[in-house]
């Protein structure tokens, strides 16, 4: 059987105090499918994952933010985690990076609190999105429409709510990354 992601290469943008499964899992449903996977970090060597309060394992850095060019990349992917995200809107490296995604109809995919990310780089106006509760708020006035579902897209854009969430956050990501740049393409929820 065909890999449905073969050829494609995505980026996992992350820092410190990543929940650790929504970085795990999405990459491990990536790989299986044939993606090479390249983890893009502010900082190089490790960046340290959480299990929710507790510290989890840390991860290998492939490519600092200073190196990644967003052009090499078919696809992104926001993990969550509360640190991570508050952590990276404060990089304007890591806002420039998203927006290029978000400017170049590249399909996203963002779980948790990873749309946080996504306000400060311009990709969630008028955008149907899901993400943990606590965003519903700072997602609707930045122009989202919030729904409670385990998994929303909306024009190469995939969220969900929580680590719960994650098989039908990775079968949707994996779909939409093999559909590639969505201009003025619109789904329905699933």
């Amino acid at each position: 059987m065909a890999q449905k992601l073969q050829n494609k290469t995505v980026a996992v943008l992350a820092t410190d105090g990543f929940e650790q499964v929504e970085l795990t899992e999405p990459v491990k449903a990536l790989r299986n499918e044939g993606a090479t996977v390249h983890i893009v970090a502010p900082k190089g060597g490790q960046i340290q994952g959480w299990n929710h309060h507790d510290k989890g394992d840390r991860v290998d850095v492939d490519e600092t933010l200073d190196k990644a060019d967003p052009k090499t990349f078919d696809a992104l992917v926001l993990p969550g985690g509360v640190i991570n995200p508050d952590a990276l809107r404060l990089e304007p490296k890591a806002i420039d990076f998203v927006r290029a995604f978000v400017q170049s109809d590249k399909p996203i995919a963002a779980i948790c609190h990873g749309p946080w990310t996504l306000i400060d780089a311009g990709g969630v106006k008028g955008k149907r999105m899901t993400s943990w509760p606590s965003l519903k708020t700072d997602l609707s006035n930045a122009g989202a429409a919030w729904e409670d579902k385990s998994v929303v897209t909306d024009h190469g854009l995939v969220t969900s709510r929580k680590p719960d969430d994650l098989p039908d956050f990775c079968r949707k990501m994996v779909e939409e990354f093999a559909e590639g740049q969505h201009p003025g393409h619109r789904h329905a929820a699933e």
